[in-house]
């Protein structure tokens, strides 16, 4: 069975933006804790890109930098996170929420002045281009994010795939992926007798919040597990009646079965 109406995430699902991730961490990193060098230590970005899934939040991204920096384990981050931060977020003096406008302010300056260098940090999955333009040319598809959809509109724009502003639910929608899984719900007319509506995300917290909605039991929930997410998120997948691990290859296969 094939959906009548498709939501992919967009970081960590069809976009790869772990670069940008970590360029903007350490700009970051380099207002919380002026270090000695603007370089960035030989090898710390490597080190960075497996652990971004336990990121939630933005002033998390240049503590997950200090505490690779101060020699912690990727066992201990995993383990740890986020209660290991703080120690680190408490030798800036700030909150959390003065760290996380901070890294939104090195984004932001970074935008503003060198815009196409910021899109080009980014990349796409094999395929999942291609896959989301058949959807697109097939059924009502869209993109529900937490990144800006202006910033959406244009990585997919220069990679050249269009889509209509109103399908690309970002940020500045300012409400829960279950409450925009709710709206299309409506709009579309879907409901538990018609189970056509697929959610595709790579955090599986996500794809939990909108298990708890007792009114979104007919959406079909898919951990993408080529996204930001770790080894036991996965098992937990496999696991859950509700959420369907997803592979590269078998969304391939999915959708060119069609």
């Amino acid at each position: 069975m094939q959906p009548d109406v498709l939501a992919f995430d967009f970081d960590g699902v069809i976009c790869d933006g772990l670069i940008e991730y970590f360029q903007t961490a350490w700009r970051a990193y380099g207002k919380l804790f002026t270090p000695e060098t603007l370089e960035p230590p030989a090898g710390l970005a490597e080190k960075f890109y497996p652990l971004r899934p336990v990121i939630e939040t933005g002033w998390e991204m240049p503590m997950l930098l200090r505490a690779l920096i101060a020699g912690k384990t990727d066992e201990e981050i995993i383990a740890g996170w986020p209660e290991l931060a703080l120690p680190f977020l408490e030798e800036t003096n700030l909150t959390k929420a003065e760290a996380a406008k901070t890294l939104d302010g090195e984004r932001d300056h970074w935008i503003a002045t060198d815009l196409d260098n910021w899109l080009a940090q980014h990349r796409f999955y094999a395929n999942m281009l291609a896959i989301l333009q058949r959807s697109l040319e097939k059924r009502p598809t869209y993109i529900v994010s937490t990144k800006e959809g202006r910033f959406i509109q244009q990585l997919l724009k220069q990679s050249g795939v269009t889509m209509p502003p109103e399908t690309i639910l970002g940020k500045e929608v300012k409400r829960p992926k279950y409450e925009t899984l709710r709206l299309l719900t409506a709009k579309h007319t879907i409901d538990a007798r018609n189970p056509t509506l697929w959610f595709i995300e790579d955090r599986i917290k996500a794809l939990q919040s909108v298990k708890k909605q007792s009114d979104l039991d007919h959406v079909e929930l898919f951990l993408a597990d080529w996204g930001y997410n770790l080894a036991p998120e996965r098992q937990a997948a496999q696991e859950d009646n509700r959420i369907h691990l997803l592979s590269l290859d078998s969304i391939v296969q999915k959708f060119d079965t069609e």
